[in-house]
């Protein structure tokens, strides 16, 4: 079966409450890392409350399973030797986990859950099909927060540190906050120790955040770094590109995050460029809406990029974004190429404009 977006939490807290003995396996799947890994853990969470625990968790990468499709129903036939329900997490899984998935459905009963975190799938995918056509088997779609979600989740991750945000600060928030979940909750979090945890009997004055403390802490998150990749990769700027891409790795930021940065920036200046004469009309609908100051940029780029070479850009990411699951390759040699074969189509068209 296949969750539905908007039925997607109630789903997650109602198997939190009461896990689902006859559901074998969970695909998370979608554009936003933060959100996947996110669910992810709580699915597992809610089997294994230590997920360090060696007897209830077997993490098992997709790659794997491609040389052993059989592992992954051993694994979940397989009892704990300590006793309680085991789960397994399969992470990143891709089209290779497609012949251990269908294993998985086709063995005899087993006690574990199995817990897949995967990149975008589109429709066609054999791993999506397989998973929703089961009916021990539920699918959940992961993207980007909408204005009600990313507001929920302010209230949620402020709420465990005892605050909360007034209605133009969290309207602030919901502005300022990116498309990805893990990106959006960290930087709550970063909120809430400046703040400072409100103690017991505190007032409501001293629990609530202000707009001044949020513009201190939170500039746009989805801002950091990524969008200056993705900004000066699109426009051809090889050197600005390149110092960015430096940056970001060497922050942290890993690969497949680079890649997927890339791809909603595509999508998104796809759905301008389709616009014709609107691209200002959809730009301003756009959720959640890019940093002012990059709005020029964006709308320039989209203009720039016609609707078949953004086909071909999107391919490319796409090829990208399989190679880094499958092929074995460094990921960031993989999305530094992304970016340069991207950058090197930027140039070309300026050319033409010239």
């Amino acid at each position: 079966m296949e969750i539905k977006a908007a039925q997607a939490e109630a789903f997650l807290r109602g198997y939190a409450k009461k896990p689902d003995p006859a559901l074998r396996a969970v695909l998370l799947f979608g554009s936003d890392d933060g959100l996947v890994a996110e669910r992810g853990k709580a699915l597992a969470l809610s089997i294994c409350p230590d997920l360090a625990d060696p007897f209830r968790v077997v993490d098992i990468a997709g790659d794997v399973l491609k040389q052993d499709p059989a592992r992954l129903a051993d694994e979940f036939q397989s009892m704990s030797l300590m006793g309680g329900r085991r789960v397994v997490r399969v992470r990143p899984a891709g089209e290779e986990s497609l012949a251990a998935v269908e294993a998985l459905f086709e063995a005899p009963a087993g006690d574990a859950l199995v817990v897949l975190e995967a990149g975008n799938l589109a429709p066609s995918s054999g791993l999506r099909k397989t998973v929703t056509s089961s009916e021990s088997g539920a699918a959940i779609g992961c993207y980007p927060d909408t204005e009600d979600a990313l507001g929920g989740l302010v209230e949620r991750v402020l709420g465990e540190f005892g605050l909360r945000a007034d209605g133009d600060t969290l309207e602030y928030l919901v502005d300022n906050l990116g498309g990805d979940r893990a990106l959006s909750r960290s930087e709550l979090e970063k909120l809430a120790l400046y703040k400072g945890p409100a103690g017991e009997g505190a007032s409501a004055e001293a629990r609530t955040i202000t707009i001044e403390e949020a513009m201190a802490v939170i500039g746009d998150s989805a801002a950091i770094g990524l969008d200056d990749v993705v900004d000066r990769t699109f426009d051809g700027d090889y050197l600005g590109m390149d110092r960015a891409l430096d940056r970001v790795i060497g922050e942290g930021v890993k690969a497949p995050q680079i890649v997927r940065a890339v791809q909603r920036h595509a999508d998104m200046l796809h759905r301008l460029g389709a616009a014709g004469g609107n691209v200002e009309g959809v730009y301003m609908r756009i959720f959640p809406r890019p940093h002012f100051s990059r709005r020029s940029t964006i709308l320039r780029q989209a203009r720039m990029w016609p609707d078949t070479r953004m086909a071909d850009a999107l391919g490319l990411i796409l090829e990208a974004d399989m190679h880094c699951k499958t092929t074995g390759f460094p990921d960031e040699a993989i999305a530094r190429r992304l970016c340069l074969r991207l950058a090197q189509a930027a140039r070309g068209l300026q050319r033409k404009r010239a």
